[in-house]
C-alpha cells in the first residue's frame, strides 16, 4: 500500500480535477447557464452576464454565493436577473457586507437590534441612505491615504449601493415590470421619459449589440439610450430589445419553457451576427465555472502539507505525492493564465491581480525544476507555500472588480507588457522563492532536527542559484522599464517610487551576492539576507502603489496596507531567529552567520 500510495493519490487528484471541467448544468428548470453566456459591453470590454454577476457580488459582499432570506442559495446569474426584472425581491437579499461598527450605527444595525451577520439587504439600509451619502461626501473631502477606517468604509458602502442601483437601470424602467407592453405603446414610453433618461445615464451595461454583423464596440447601446432614440433603431435592434423584455416577462411569471426557448433563439441570433464575441463570451463563462485558480490553490496547499510531512516520515512516498500535487496545480495555473491571455488578447501580466498569478506561477515553475534535481521535497514545500499565498493575494485583489480590466492608455503596449513586465515580475518571483527557501531553512533548523548538514548545504546552493537568477531578471526588467518610460514619458529615469523599488531589488540581490563572494556571510547570513529580500520585493510590488504619488500609484487600500505590515513583521521575526546562537538551534550542525 505504501509503495502504491503516490499512484493512488495522483489518480484521486486527477479524478477530482477532471470533475471541475464537467459542463455546468442548470440546477433548476431555467437555462441560467445559457443566459450567463450572453455578451454585454461593460467597462470597455465584452463580458458574459455570468462575469457581471460574479464580479458584482464579489465587489459588494466579498463572495459569489447569495443566500435568500428563506435560506435558499441563489445562483449569481439568477440574482442578476432578479436585479434586472424583480428588483423588489432582489432588495431583500442580504448582499451588502458591512463590518465597521460605526457604519452599522448609521443604519441602526449592530448589537442590540437583533440583526446577525455582516451582510444586509437594501431594504435594511434604504431608510438611512441620505445620512450615508452625507457621511461619504464628508469622507471624500479627505485625501484617500489619510482617511480613517470609518471614512474608507463609508465610501466603500456608498459606492457599492450606488453600483447596485445602477444595475437596476439596465433593462426595465423604474417600477415598470411590463416593458414588453410598453414597446407596443409609444405613448406609455413617452410618459416614462424620466426613467428612460436615468437608464441611459446610469446603466453600467451596454446590452444591445449593433444591428449590422460584426459591428464596432462603440456601436453597442444601452436599452435606455435606444428607447430614447427610436429614429436610430433598426428592426433587428428592436427585436433584441424585445428579447430582453420577453425574457423579463418569462422571469416574472417563472415560465421556464418560454424562457429557455427565448434564450436559445437569441443565442442563435448572436452566433450568426457576432459569432466571435458570442463564442469568447461563452468560453469566459465556462472559465468562471471551472475556476482553475481555486483548484490550484487547494493543490498547492496539499503539496506543502505533504512535503512538510515527508520530512517526518516516508520521505520518498510523501515527497512524490507532494510533487505530483504541485505538478497538477502548476498545469492548472498555466492553463488558467493562457486562457486569460486569450480572452484579453494580452500578455500574462496587465494589473496587480495578474501579477500575483504570474509571480506564483513563476515561483512554482522554478521549484519544480529544483525538485527534479534535489528530490528532498524542500522545493515542493516552498512552491506550495508561495503558490498558495499568491493565489490568496489574487483572490483578495479580485474583490475590487473585473480582473481583466481595460489597460490605461500609457500601458497599452503588448510589446512592453511582454518584455519589461514579464521580465521584472519573473525577478520578483525568483526573489520571493529565494526568501521562502530561506524560511524553510530557518524553521527546520530552529523547530526540528531535520536540517542536517547535507540538507543545509543543498538549501544554501538553491538560495544562491536563485538569487543569481533573480539578480539577472530584475536588472534586465528594470532597464527595459526605463526604455519604456523614455518612450512613454520622455525620460529614462525619474526616481518614481516604483522605479526606486525595482532598483532596490536589483541592489539588494547584488548585495547578497557580493557579501557571499567576499566571505562576509555564510549559510545563515545568506538566509537572513534572502528573507529580507521578501520585504524589499513586497515593498516594490505593493508598498509603492499605496503611497499615492508617482506614475505607478494605484491607490491606498487599508487591507493591503495592514497585510503588508503584518508580512514585514513576520519576516523580521524570522530574520531574528537566524541570530539565535547555533547551539540553541535544534539542528546545531549548520554554519554560523
Amino acid at each position: 500500500m505504501k509503495k502504491n500510495l503516490s499512484t493512488v493519490v495522483f489518480a484521486g487528484l486527477l479524478l477530482w480535477v477532471g470533475s471541475t471541467f464537467l459542463p455546468g448544468g442548470n440546477r433548476g428548470d431555467f437555462d441560467l447557464a445559457g443566459v450567463g453566456q450572453l455578451p454585454v459591453l461593460a467597462d470597455g470590454r465584452f463580458k458574459p452576464l455570468d462575469t457581471i454577476a460574479r464580479t458584482s457580488l464579489l465587489m459588494v459582499q466579498g463572495r459569489q454565493r447569495v443566500e435568500a432570506p428563506s435560506g435558499e442559495t441563489v445562483e449569481p446569474v439568477a440574482w442578476l436577473l432578479d436585479v434586472f426584472y424583480r428588483p423588489t425581491l432582489a432588495d431583500t437579499y442580504p448582499i451588502f457586507r458591512i463590518d465597521h461598527p460605526d457604519v452599522l450605527s448609521i443604519f441602526g444595525l449592530g448589537s442590540g437590534d437583533g440583526s446577525t451577520g455582516v451582510r444586509f439587504s437594501f431594504v435594511q439600509l434604504q431608510a438611512k441612505l441620505s445620512e450615508l451619502d452625507r457621511q461619504a461626501n464628508l469622507a471624500l473631502g479627505v485625501e484617500a491615504a489619510v482617511r480613517t477606517p470609518f471614512q474608507r468604509a463609508v465610501v466603500e458602502v456608498r459606492d457599492n449601493l450606488a453600483y447596485y442601483a445602477r444595475l437596476k437601470y439596465t433593462i426595465e424602467p423604474a417600477d415598470d415590470e411590463d416593458l414588453l407592453s410598453d414597446l407596443e405603446n409609444p405613448e406609455r414610453l413617452k410618459a416614462e421619459r424620466a426613467s428612460l433618461e436615468a437608464m441611459r445615464d446610469y446603466s453600467p451595461l451596454r446590452i444591445i449589440p449593433p444591428a449590422r454583423p460584426g459591428g464596432r464596440p462603440d456601436e453597442w447601446r444601452s436599452v435606455g439610450r435606444l428607447l430614447l432614440e427610436p429614429a436610430t433603431d433598426s428592426p433587428a435592434t428592436l427585436d433584441r430589445i424585445r428579447f430582453y423584455a420577453s425574457l423579463g416577462s418569462s422571469w416574472h411569471g417563472q415560465n421556464s419553457v418560454t424562457f429557455n426557448e427565448q434564450v436559445k433563439a437569441y443565442a442563435a441570433d448572436l452566433s450568426e451576427n457576432i459569432g466571435a464575441v458570442a463564442r469568447k463570451s461563452a468560453w469566459e463563462a465556462y472559465f468562471n465555472k471551472v475556476d482553475p485558480f481555486t483548484t490550484s490553490m487547494v493543490l498547492y496547499l496539499l503539496a506543502f502539507l505533504l512535503a512538510a510531512a515527508s520530512w517526518l516520515r516516508w520521505p520518498d512516498v510523501l515527497g512524490q505525492c507532494a510533487l505530483r500535487a504541485m505538478d497538477l496545480g502548476f498545469v492548472l495555473a498555466t492553463a488558467g493564465i493562457l486562457v486569460r491571455m486569450w480572452l484579453e488578447n494580452r500578455p500574462p501580466v496587465t494589473n496587480l491581480y495578474s501579477s500575483a498569478l504570474f509571480i506564483g506561477w513563476g515561483s512554482v515553475g522554478l521549484c519544480l525544476l529544483l525538485e527534479r534535481f534535489n528530490r528532498n521535497a524542500v522545493a515542493c514545500a516552498a512552491g506550495g507555500m508561495i503558490g498558495f499565498s499568491t493565489l490568496i493575494i489574487a483572490h483578495h485583489l479580485s474583490l475590487s472588480g473585473d480582473t481583466m480590466e481595460m489597460m490605461r492608455a500609457v500601458l497599452d503596449s503588448n510589446f512592453w507588457l511582454s518584455t519589461h513586465v514579464v521580465t521584472v515580475t519573473t525577478g520578483y518571483a525568483a526573489t520571493f522563492l529565494a526568501g521562502f527557501l530561506a524560511i524553510i531553512y530557518i524553521l527546520r533548523g530552529v523547530l526540528t532536527r531535520s536540517l542536517d548538514r547535507k540538507t543545509a548545504e543543498s538549501l544554501a546552493r538553491m538560495v544562491y542559484g536563485i538569487v543569481c537568477f533573480a539578480t539577472f531578471f530584475s536588472f534586465v526588467g528594470t532597464v527595459l522599464g526605463g526604455i519604456w518610460a523614455d518612450q512613454s514619458w520622455g525620460r529614462f529615469w525619474g526616481w518614481d517610487p516604483k522605479e526606486n523599488g525595482a532598483l532596490i531589488i536589483v541592489l539588494w540581490n547584488a548585495a547578497i551576492l557580493h557579501c557571499r563572494w567576499g566571505g562576509i556571510i555564510r549559510q545563515r547570513g545568506l538566509m537572513a539576507m534572502a528573507v529580507f529580500g521578501n520585504i524589499v520585493t513586497s515593498w516594490s510590488w505593493f508598498g509603492t502603489n499605496m503611497l499615492g504619488i508617482g506614475l505607478h500609484s494605484y491607490g491606498f487600500t487599508s487591507a493591503a496596507f495592514y497585510g503588508l505590515i503584518t508580512f514585514v513583521a513576520s519576516q523580521l521575526l524570522l530574520i531574528a531567529l537566524v541570530f539565535i546562537p547555533r547551539g540553541k538551534w535544534r539542528s546545531p550542525t549548520v554554519a554560523t552567520p
